[in-house]
């Protein structure tokens, strides 16, 4: 097992793994920028050391300085959490030159699933059915030809993407040319890749993911679904495990495919293969994510495996514990992403010091945070500021609790997107399961009408 782990990430998923590390007897190090020097994880871990300016290109985006502070600590390994670096595979290699454990998977997963195109490709080739599409665009030209094949309407996705970024829905080909336009530059700004493709739009689908865990011995199982439904602007709000769309059948089938997607790159390590799930119950491979993700919770809870801890024990060459009959779903777990944002005015982000900080607790409640009374919400960051999962031996109990804790959970004086999510629990669709991609942009036109 690794004697020390630096954590190249900040916030709420930093502290998570420094957590995970000191239940395992693992020493940490905290990187930070000037804007997180009063943060949690550099007050909890072992070592800190910073890395930069506040803004992420000086700071956790910088990987030479990463690199020099694992070199100045000695460390064995890094974990990068999710976003940043998580999926950069130029960071994988220099990790693995340098050797120091990178606790993810071998820069070749990351390479060949990074690439949304390339991702597909690779299933559609292991019979894993694909949402019909296209490969790289080049230009318009090409994005006509394709659309004479799908129809509309269709989805411009960024190949190197993932956040919900360089994503556009066109109906038209005027739509299509803007969509194509803005994509490429969002793509280019966001990931340094202007690469694009398209896939058909499939309209109000459901958004299922299936988390898999690989050791190095060709080992792969799942731990079933994560429903990723609720969004806005393909941006994740609130996710449920199990779905109530999926029955013990289906999981069987898909978790069948999430595994064989795995086994396929010889992958190594935690990872998601997400789908789109039509109103039929078709299913469509969407892209595989080559990290932990923000959602982990609520798989953690309904299986009892902690996620981060597999993931650091894989890395360190152990071979997994639990074989695919071992793994059960228990009750209902339910995740909202609590944001630093004016929900009623467009979602425009609210950063600001936190004066009053009121948590919520209890039976069936986790929260997963690292701000507190006084924390300097930075505007350089991504404005989710905590994870409020909930958990009960059914859905219905599990709804109950959160809508409790939301009702508890005060944060002062800035704004944040807890009482859009006492609506969305409040609403009859929400209770009842009768939700899609697109209920977060109903709700608000019924709010703002």
């Amino acid at each position: 097992m690794f004697n020390k782990i630096l954590v190249a990430n900040r916030g709420e998923i930093a502290l998570r793994i420094i957590r995970a590390c000191r239940e395992l007897g693992i020493k940490t190090v905290a990187v930070y920028s000037k804007a997180d020097k009063d943060s949690l994880p550099v007050r909890f871990a072992d070592e800190a050391v910073c890395i930069g300016d506040s803004v992420s290109s000086s700071s956790y985006l910088n990987i030479p300085s990463i690199i020099s502070a694992a070199e100045i600590t000695d460390v064995d390994a890094i974990h990068p959490g999710y976003g940043f670096l998580a999926e950069n595979t130029h960071f994988a290699e220099i990790c693995e030159s340098c050797q120091i454990k990178f606790i993810g998977p071998t820069p070749e997963n990351i390479k060949t699933m990074g690439n949304k195109s390339l991702a597909r490709e690779n299933a559609e080739k292991i019979g894993i059915p694909v949402i019909p599409g296209s490969k790289i665009i080049k230009d318009k030209n090409d994005a006509l030809e394709v659309v004479k094949k799908t129809g509309y309407p269709v989805i411009v996705k960024a190949a190197g993407g993932g956040g919900g970024k360089g994503m556009r829905v066109a109906h038209n080909e005027v739509s299509l040319v803007n969509s194509l336009t803005t994509a490429q530059a969002e793509a280019e700004a966001n990931f340094n890749n202007p690469d694009v493709y398209i896939e058909k739009y499939i309209q109000k689908p459901r958004h299922i993911e299936f988390q898999i865990l690989a050791d190095n011995y060709g080992n792969v199982i799942h731990l079933g679904e994560r429903d990723c439904t609720i969004q806005r602007r393909h941006q994740k709000l609130i996710e449920e495990a199990p779905s109530l769309k999926i029955d013990k059948s289906l999981r069987q089938k898909m978790g069948r495919l999430a595994v064989r997607c795995a086994k396929n790159i010889d992958y190594r390590g935690a990872g998601t293969v997400e789908f789109l799930l039509d109103e039929d119950n078709n299913y469509y491979f969407m892209e595989m994510n080559t990290r932990i993700q923000v959602e982990h919770p609520i798989t953690e809870l309904v299986t009892g495996i902690d996620l981060i801890k597999e993931q650091i024990k894989i890395a360190a060459g152990e071979k997994l514990a639990y074989q695919q009959k071992d793994i059960e779903i228990k009750g209902w777990a339910i995740e909202c992403r609590i944001n630093a944002e004016d929900w009623r005015n467009d979602f425009s982000p609210s950063p600001g010091k936190i004066e009053l900080w009121l948590a919520p607790g209890g039976r069936g409640v986790r929260l997963d945070t690292a701000a507190y009374a006084g924390f300097l919400i930075s505007p350089y960051y991504d404005s989710m500021i905590a994870k409020l999962i909930t958990y009960g031996k059914t859905r219905e109990e599990a709804i109950l609790i959160m809508r409790r804790a939301l009702d508890e959970f005060v944060v002062e004086p800035i704004k944040t997107t807890i009482p859009l999510h006492r609506e969305i629990f409040a609403s009859e669709a929400f209770w009842e399961g009768k939700f899609h991609t697109q209920i977060i942009e109903e709700l608000l036109e019924e709010k703002t009408g």
